[in-house]
C-alpha cells in the first residue's frame, strides 16, 4: 500500500494493543472502525491525526480557545468528504505503515483531503511540534515515547 500525506486511513487494533497511552482515542465505537485518521508521512514514521464527527462537542472548545488565545491550532473544524469533521491535532501520534488497516474510501476511492486543507493541517501540526520543542506541549499523547517505540520497532525489523 502506498501511504501518502493528506489521505485518510484506519489503524489496526494491534497498534492500540501494543501502545499503552491514555491519551490515545479508542479505536472502535459502536462496532465501526473509528476514528478515521488524517495521515502525514515523515520518512518511516507516519503521524496520525484523528477525525471526529462530534462537531457540537468540540465547537465550544474551539470558540473558547479563540477567545482566550486569539486562535486555535490544536482543533480544527472543516469539511472533509462532504461532512463537517473535527481534526484533532492535539490527539496526534506517530505510528508505522504496518499498523494501517485500510484507507478510508468513499464510493470505493481513497479519500484525499483537498490541498488547501492539507496545507493548513500541516502548518498547524508543525506549529504544535515547534511549541512542544519550546516547552509548551499541547499533545494529549506522549508523542516522544511512542515515536521512540516505533523507531525501535523499525530497527528490530530492519535487522
Amino acid at each position: 500500500m502506498k501511504v501518502q500525506t493528506g489521505y485518510l486511513y484506519h489503524i489496526k487494533d494491534d497498534f492500540f494493543d501494543k501502545i499503552n497511552d491514555k491519551g490515545l482515542m479508542i479505536n472502535h465505537e459502536n462496532g465501526r472502525a473509528r476514528p478515521t485518521y488524517f495521515t502525514i508521512k515523515d520518512k518511516d514514521i507516519l503521524w496520525f491525526i484523528p477525525l471526529s464527527s462530534k462537531v457540537s462537542k468540540y465547537q465550544p472548545i474551539v470558540e473558547q480557545k479563540i477567545r482566550k488565545y486569539g486562535s486555535c491550532k490544536s482543533i480544527m473544524i472543516r469539511e472533509i468528504a462532504e461532512h463537517k469533521s473535527v481534526i484533532l491535532l492535539q490527539n496526534a501520534f506517530p505510528t508505522l505503515e504496518k499498523y494501517i488497516d485500510h484507507p478510508h474510501t468513499k464510493n470505493g476511492v481513497p479519500v484525499k483531503v483537498p490541498d488547501n486543507l492539507k496545507n493548513e493541517i500541516l502548518y498547524n501540526f508543525n506549529s504544535l511540534l515547534a511549541l512542544k520543542k519550546q516547552g509548551t506541549n499541547l499533545f494529549f499523547t506522549n508523542i516522544d515515547e511512542i515515536k521512540n517505540q516505533m523507531l525501535e520497532e523499525l530497527k528490530i525489523s530492519n535487522k
